[in-house]
């Protein structure tokens, strides 16, 4: 199981919180690419709700990792 920025994107619009099944049925509808499913289907299963994309990949950046001011524009 790898992920990367731009797979873990996939999931950003995900119905959050979610189970792994509900996450695999979401990439199915959302039409991500296999690698997303494939990495859903190979975390182990223990019943878990994920509350967002930094449960499954806790090295997903978040808006502060990048240093783009909002204000200045």
């Amino acid at each position: 199981m790898y992920w990367t920025l731009e797979l873990a994107s996939k999931l950003e619009d995900a119905p959050w919180p979610a189970s792994k099944d509900e996450l695999i049925d979401y990439a199915m509808r959302s039409g991500a690419p296999l690698e997303v499913i494939e990495n859903l289907q190979e975390m182990e299963d223990e019943g878990e709700i994920y509350e967002s994309i930094e449960d499954i990949w806790p090295d997903y950046p978040s808006k502060e990792d990048f240093f783009f001011n909002e204000e200045e524009y």
